[in-house]
């Protein structure tokens, strides 16, 4: 820092002694103020010109493979053709706009020999730079709109359904049983300590719902990730997937892919043995932010098979909550939920309770 400080000094110095070198050749007369620094300037933008360019090119080559992290997804390729397409396009604009700019600077720059010429408009000029640009952009909106109505559209009877619920600062993962593969309904008003879903415990596809800390996917699979928020606006990104979508409050949104990639696949092409997934908020939610990572893991579907099958239903882990649950539905909830029948004396042909 002190070597950084000492260069500007000096640059500092020296440019005030040129400058007062030149204001003294102006007070004597020697010379008229402005028309070498305008030189100076104007050739000085040129340089930059082509040093910025050259550089931008070469820093662009040098890190092509690093852009992007690999896909995993089906959709992942048509939305990285989709961005390409559009930085691109970017590009090109970029560098006819940068040249022109620094080439009018030079070619323009201050003669006291040469007058202005003022002209109100030149209607070609106009609509080309209107025109093309609109053009450009609405085909852009077009496709970028096609695939996003894909990807956002109802997913198929068959598609595996998750949860995924974010609040200060946590991610949490509910899954549909193995006995019904439906998700029970949930209501903002029955969230407490233990209920962090909101699990409405009178709808019976709730009995055999359990809860995750790691976000589980099986690979070749469509899968419709349910998202939410408690509290704030969070933000689901899973970069290998191409995914990102908010968690709004009180507004249920939704994301369906494909993951094509297992975690000992992307281990294997990427020769990390210790790769793993991982999801993240993209939205500054709080001081806590930079803690809502959550871990994801994709298995071939026999193995996530296996590993669904050996959850423990929420239910089952908080048996308290069987009160909430109507009484003509306490022994199929304690059935679908995995609890022992030897803790259910039935009461009535109408109710159960637990010992």
């Amino acid at each position: 820092m002190i070597i950084g400080l000492g260069v500007v000094l000096v640059l500092g110095i020296l440019f005030m002694i040129f400058r007062i070198g030149n204001l003294v050749e102006v007070v004597k007369g020697k010379k008229e103020e402005g028309d070498n620094w305008n030189n100076i300037n104007a050739a000085l933008f040129v340089v930059f010109m082509i040093g910025g360019l050259a550089l931008f090119l070469w820093y662009s080559v040098k890190q092509w493979g690093t852009y992007e992290p690999p896909i995993a997804s089906a959709h992942g390729q048509i939305t990285d053709n989709l961005f390409w397409i559009t930085m691109w396009v970017c590009i090109v604009a970029f560098v006819i706009i940068f040249i022109v700019m620094f080439w009018f600077t030079y070619t323009y720059r201050y003669n006291k020999s040469r007058k202005a010429v003022f002209f109100a408009d030149n209607h070609f000029l106009e609509i080309t730079w209107t025109v093309i640009p609109a053009i450009v952009l609405a085909l852009l909106i077009f496709k970028g709109l096609r695939v996003w109505n894909d990807i956002t559209s109802p997913a198929s009877g068959e598609a595996v359904v998750v949860e995924v619920i974010g609040q200060q600062f946590a991610w949490t993962a509910r899954y549909p049983g193995v006995k019904d593969k439906e998700l029970g309904h949930h209501n903002y008003k029955l969230i407490d300590a233990s209920n962090e879903f909101g699990l409405d415990l009178t709808d019976k596809n709730s009995f055999d719902d359990f809860k995750s800390l790691t976000l589980y996917l099986p690979k070749g699979k469509e899968v419709l990730l349910k998202i939410r928020a408690k509290d704030v606006i969070h933000s689901v990104f899973l970069p290998h997937f191409r995914l990102k979508m908010d968690a709004v409050p009180g507004m249920e949104t939704h994301f369906k892919f494909t993951p094509t990639k297992s975690t000992a696949d992307m281990r294997e092409e990427t020769g990390n043995p210790n790769f793993n997934y991982e999801m993240a908020c993209t939205e500054v939610c709080g001081r806590g932010h930079f803690s809502m990572r959550f871990p994801v893991i994709v298995l071939a579907p026999e193995e996530y098979e296996k590993w669904m099958a050996s959850q423990e239903s929420w239910l089952k882990q908080n048996p308290d909550y069987m009160k909430y649950v109507p009484a003509n539905l306490k022994e199929a909830a304690a059935i679908k939920a995995g609890l022992p029948m030897n803790t259910v004396t039935i009461q009535t042909p109408n109710s159960v309770t637990l010992k």
